[in-house]
């Protein structure tokens, strides 16, 4: 019988990529929503404590190991903004949309060559809702932001998220070319790594 792993996502594009990356663990991957998992707070500045917290939530609510991510858009040229706010950036209700209309505004006057941006995941494994030792993981994508949206894949910011190496936005490419470039294929990597060290079966000793 495989083990079971809470994901820690009520977003069903993420919780898409978040699954197929964690495809070479051989773990059942439940969504919390399949289990009646509500979304936790996220009221810290980081990313790493927010997902932290998401994945204690839905370890506590469930008594099964969990994993979370927390990841969302950073630009230099706004201080790093829209940073842990990205899913809320324009505020409620959450909309791609307006979020990318609120980005433009907020960088209308920023020629393009300083408009540098980057993605940011950071990635959270808990064996219980009280673990001590969670495996902690993290991956950033560098790009431009654009005044246009280009592509129709990906979700969020990836329409206006330029890949200057590839001439391409996020969306422009396909699923599988994304997840071995993006900031939550890096995070997860390492977190596999440090899994092939520390099974998740293993306590730390």
């Amino acid at each position: 019988m495989s083990q079971k792993l809470v994901l820690a996502s009520n977003n069903a594009k993420k919780a898409s990529e978040m699954q197929t990356l964690l495809a070479p663990l051989g773990l059942e991957i439940i969504p919390q929503a399949r289990l009646g998992v509500d979304e936790a707070e996220e009221p810290y500045f980081t990313f790493i404590e927010n997902a932290l917290a998401k994945a204690r939530h839905a370890a506590a609510v469930t008594g099964l190991p969990a994993i979370a991510d927390d990841s969302g858009l950073c630009v230099a040229a706004l201080g790093g903004a829209p940073g842990v706010h990205s899913a809320r950036f324009a505020g409620e209700p959450k909309s791609d949309e307006r979020n990318n209309q609120f980005l433009l505004e907020r960088l209308s006057n920023v020629p393009e060559s300083e408009r540098n941006a980057w993605y940011y995941c950071g990635l959270v494994l808990v064996r219980h809702a009280n673990d001590p030792c969670p495996v902690i993981a993290d991956g950033q994508w560098h790009g431009f932001i654009l005044d246009a949206p280009l592509g129709t894949g990906g979700f969020g910011y990836d329409p206006f998220f330029w890949l200057p190496e590839l001439g391409k936005s996020a969306a422009e490419l396909d699923p599988a070319h994304k997840n071995a470039l993006s900031h939550r294929g890096v995070a997860m990597r390492r977190l596999l790594e440090r899994l092939r060290e520390r099974p998740l079966s293993k306590e730390p000793e």
